[in-house]
């Protein structure tokens, strides 16, 4: 197995605490809803009118690319609960569409972000990768999927990590600390790599700038992308399956939601 690169090991530590913090995880004292996450995601809370999940993340949480929205389903509990916050206290501003993830985010309760997370986090697995011949045909630019291959497993001595040194085979997930970014929507992947890129040069928290990577991992990463390097890892990611002949490790990135109580 390829050894984490040294930043990730440096700070593997710290991250599982943040992770876990943001998560508010702690052992099985965490207990999660979801049916009432399913509820939220579905038809949203009418009361406070804020929209369902489904609206712009799709019926099976799984990204709609003409939306830039990102798949949710499946790609860590912790992860999904620490981005609801950090978006709750702005210290991460979505753009586009995702401009409405800060006002959403505020409208629900620590306890209804982690019902919604566990909702999204429990869906069967599904497969729905980006169609990137529409997306060319439609104008994209899309990469050289053989390209962002090498640049994910092995990165490039000197400029940067490979991506599985802490996202697992494919972008597959290391479940609780870092997200299943394999098989995410191929415009959402662009745009996070850009901003990421643009928060290790602003190193605030904006519109088109992100910053809310714990020890500034993806912006010492992605500082050193160029436009090609991102719209090609892009699209291998994208495409990206779980595990491939001779690597069958079952993926569920549920650790987490394995040790809490589900309330139904």
């Amino acid at each position: 197995m390829r050894r984490l690169s040294n930043l990730a090991m440096a700070c593997l530590g710290t991250v599982v605490m943040m992770t876990f913090s943001g998560a508010s995880f702690a052992g099985d004292a965490v207990t999660v809803n979801v049916k009432n996450g399913q509820n939220i995601f579905e038809n949203g809370k009418p009361d406070a009118g804020t929209a369902p999940c489904q609206s712009c993340h799709g019926e099976k949480a799984l990204g709609i690319d003409a939306m830039r929205t990102p798949r949710l389903a499946n790609i860590g509990y912790a992860y999904i609960v620490k981005q609801l916050t950090n978006f709750a206290e702005d210290k991460r501003i979505g753009a586009g569409v995702g401009a409405v993830m800060n006002g959403f985010a505020k409208s629900l309760t620590e306890q209804e972000r982690r019902d919604v997370s566990a909702y999204v986090n429990s869906l069967p697995k599904a497969t729905e990768p980006s169609d990137l011949a529409a997306l060319k045909a439609d104008g994209t630019k899309v990469g050289e999927s053989y390209k962002g291959l090498i640049v994910v497993r092995y990165g490039d001595n000197g400029r940067m990590s490979a991506c599985i040194s802490c996202h697992g085979f494919n972008g597959r997930g290391a479940d609780p600390v870092y997200p299943k970014i394999g098989q995410q929507k191929f415009n959402y992947l662009v745009d996070q790599l850009n901003n990421w890129r643009e928060g290790a040069k602003t190193n605030k928290a904006d519109t088109g700038s992100r910053t809310n990577d714990p020890m500034g991992q993806m912006r010492a990463v992605a500082k050193n992308l160029t436009d090609d390097d991102v719209i090609n890892v892009a699209t291998f990611l994208s495409q990206a399956p779980d595990s491939t002949p001779g690597d069958g490790m079952d993926i569920g990135n549920q650790t987490v939601l394995e040790n809490i109580k589900k309330h139904h």
